[in-house]
């Protein structure tokens, strides 16, 4: 089984959140999701795993959040499109393992799906 992180390494959250997956799993796959954003359809399936809405994944202390004026959209299609274009949006960091996701705040929330 392959863990994916989306990781943001200057988080302490997403830095703690890779140890415990690295202390819990073999085959580990970090992605640093600012450098290389997840697209709309991987940010469709993240939610689906998650099983959250979109606005759920939305970062709305990032000044970007703001900005784009987002706390008045509803759209899904909308907010996920602003994540593709700024994943600094994305919470982070967000776990993927045996078909489902969790994000990690707290990091040991992780671990149910590991």
């Amino acid at each position: 089984m392959t863990v994916t992180i989306w990781h943001n390494p200057r988080c302490s959250k997403s830095r703690q959140t890779l140890a415990l997956v690295e202390d819990n799993a073999s085959d580990i796959d970090v992605r640093h999701y600012l450098v290389t954003p997840p697209t709309e359809t991987e940010i469709r399936a993240a939610l689906a795993q998650l099983a959250l809405p979109a606005t759920a994944l939305l970062r709305k202390g990032e000044k970007i959040y703001k900005d784009l004026g987002l706390k008045d959209v509803a759209d899904a299609d909308a907010l996920i499109a602003a994540m593709a274009t700024h994943p600094i949006l994305i919470e982070r960091p967000i776990v993927f393992a045996n078909g489902t996701a969790r994000i990690g705040r707290p990091p040991e929330a992780v671990l149910a799906i590991l």
